[in-house]
C-alpha cells in the first residue's frame, strides 16, 4: 500500500453514548460441560461478554462500577447489534440491562 493510500485510512471507533455500554458478546458453545457436541442448528446461548467501551456518562457515575474490559452477565433484549465486524457480536446494551460483573480476588 502506498503511503499516500495509508495517510488516508483512519480507524473507526465506536463510543456509546448515554447510559450505554459496548459489549463483545461471548462466543456461543456448541460443547455441554460433559463434553458433548451439539449440532450446528443447537447452541447453548451465551448471555456473557466482554466490555469494550463504556460512555463517559457510565464512567463518571460511582452506581456502575464497570469497566472497560470486565467481564459481565448481561440481558440482551434491549441490546442493539453493531454491524461493525462480521461476526457481529459487538452490541450497545443500557447499562441496567448489565446485572453482573465477574470479579477475581487476588
Amino acid at each position: 500500500m502506498t503511503e499516500s493510500k495509508q495517510a488516508n485510512r483512519s480507524i473507526e471507533t465506536v463510543e456509546p453514548i448515554g447510559d450505554r455500554v459496548l459489549i463483545r458478546k461471548d462466543q456461543d458453545r456448541k460443547v455441554t460441560k460433559e463434553g458433548i457436541h451439539l449440532p450446528d442448528k443447537i447452541e447453548i446461548p451465551t448471555l456473557t461478554g466482554r466490555v469494550v467501551a463504556i460512555s463517559a456518562q457510565v464512567a463518571n457515575d460511582v452506581n456502575y462500577p464497570i469497566q472497560q474490559y470486565d467481564k459481565v452477565l448481561f440481558n440482551p433484549k434491549q441490546g442493539i447489534p453493531v454491524d461493525f465486524e462480521g461476526d457481529n457480536r459487538l452490541f450497545v446494551i443500557p447499562v441496567e440491562d448489565v446485572v453482573a460483573v465477574f470479579r477475581r480476588d487476588d
